[in-house]
């Protein structure tokens, strides 16, 4: 067989079982099965598929149809131009998430707080982009910042510090820049979710409430870890941006704005701490 038809049958395979867009899914999962590579796939499609490759792509089309997603299949998922470990102890990076990572670098910043840190994507991707800058990334999950220090050390990024905390309790200091991408899924709107997101973990989606506890825990902080004129940024669900502005405006911050995603729709609230003489 060659990798062209294993291919073909592997798009029908996850198409007949409701998978969207199969094709792409397939592609990469072949990619990773050979060890290549997806751009070069299309180089290697005609030549024979080798018998411990058959092997590694079937076991993935397999684990693929049962709706595991694609990134704990291969083990990374690629956000704002770099790949980032992931597993199943933490959320996967996201396109939408971006919208945060535009807005936080549309201004200058030297002390970044990343709550919630996750896989660290948002924090080593802000330490990445802004190289005179350090950052923390705080987590109530200990696997999580495993997660996140393996993905620091092979980004090469030694300005990060990652520690085990409920959102600001054990946090000391100020930061310039706050920073966060909490879970904000009401519980009543889990059962309709995709079922790929059974394959993250539960706490980074949903507060088992109304999906806006992090954004009052983060409200009651905010401003004691702000330095004067410091910013916040979190993001948010596509109908929360009034109700996460009222709590920030009323726990004493600025709004500065709500950004819009690349579908436009509400993505991350920016808000500011009073500055010096204000």
């Amino acid at each position: 067989m060659t990798a062209q038809q294993a291919l073909a049958a592997a798009v029908r395979a996850l198409s007949e079982v409701g998978i969207p867009d199969a094709p792409r899914d397939a592609r990469r999962l072949l990619a990773h099965a050979l060890g290549i590579a997806p751009g070069r796939l299309t180089l290697v499609l005609p030549d024979p598929l080798p018998p411990e490759a058959a092997a590694r792509f079937e076991a993935a089309i397999a684990r693929r149809a049962a709706r595991e997603p694609v990134s704990h299949i291969t083990g990374t998922r690629a956000f704002y131009g770099r790949d980032f470990r992931v597993c199943p102890d933490v959320l996967d990076p996201r396109p939408e998430t971006e919208t945060l990572i535009a807005a936080a670098l549309a201004a200058p910043f030297g002390r970044v707080l990343d709550l919630g840190t996750g896989s660290g994507c948002i924090l080593l991707t802000l330490l990445a982009e802004r190289p005179d800058s350090k950052g923390i990334g705080a987590d109530i999950s200990e696997p999580a910042l495993a997660v996140a220090r393996d993905n620091a050390r092979a980004l090469g990024i030694e300005r990060a510090a990652f520690l085990q905390a409920d959102w600001f309790r054990g946090i000391c200091g100020r930061f310039d820049l706050i920073v966060s991408n909490p879970p904000y899924i009401a519980a009543s709107e889990m059962p309709g979710l995709a079922p790929e997101l059974a394959h993250e973990p539960r706490t980074a989606l949903t507060d088992e409430g109304d999906g806006l506890s992090a954004y009052r825990a983060i409200a009651r902080g905010a401003v004691a870890h702000l330095d004067p004129g410091g910013r916040l940024i979190v993001e948010i669900g596509p109908t929360q941006g009034a109700v996460v502005c009222a709590l920030l405006r009323a726990a004493g911050l600025e709004i500065v704005a709500i950004h819009a995603d690349l579908d436009g729709r509400d993505r991350a609230v920016e808000a500011r701490a009073a500055a010096p003489g204000a």
